[in-house]
């Protein structure tokens, strides 16, 4: 088992633990508690407790900082407007391509539903538009088609 993994072990075992659902961290203690550096923690974090993923996360900085991760409930049609509503007004092909696929994994998507995004975002499709209006033509596109599947 690799660290991210033990990461995320540890983590879903305070969430479980909680009648709240609510897991409440110090990054550098539960980086000594796990023999890993607190970059660590951010990256599971970032990647596998996202809102797609049907976390969300809450911080405060400061001497007696904490990270709170809260594992949240939604529908159907709540989750995909959630998503919708956290791509903003532009999104990278990198970005829509890990989105996609956490929807995916989420069962948020179909596969099939997945390949039909992608390939309306497809470089393929973006051949002839202006590099600097891709991201926002391809975050536009994501959401209309999330749109519809609610």
């Amino acid at each position: 088992m690799n660290i991210s993994d033990l990461i995320t072990a540890e983590i879903l075992k305070l969430i479980k633990e909680s009648e709240e659902n609510t897991a409440e961290i110090q990054r550098n203690e539960l980086a000594s508690l796990l023999g890993c550096a607190p970059s660590q923690i951010n990256y599971v974090l970032s990647s596998r407790f996202t809102p797609e993923h049907g976390y969300l996360i809450e911080s405060r900085r400061g001497g007696g900082g904490y990270i709170k991760i809260r594992r949240i409930v939604m529908n159907h049609s709540s989750a995909l407007m959630h998503i919708i509503n956290s791509i903003g007004v532009r999104i990278d092909s990198l970005s829509a391509r890990v989105l996609l696929e956490n929807c995916i994994q989420s069962e948020l998507i179909s596969a099939e539903q997945g390949r039909l995004i992608s390939a309306a975002i497809s470089n393929h499709v973006f051949n002839k538009v202006p590099t600097e209006y891709r991201d926002i033509l391809c975050a536009a596109i994501i959401k209309q088609m999330l749109l519809t599947l609610i």
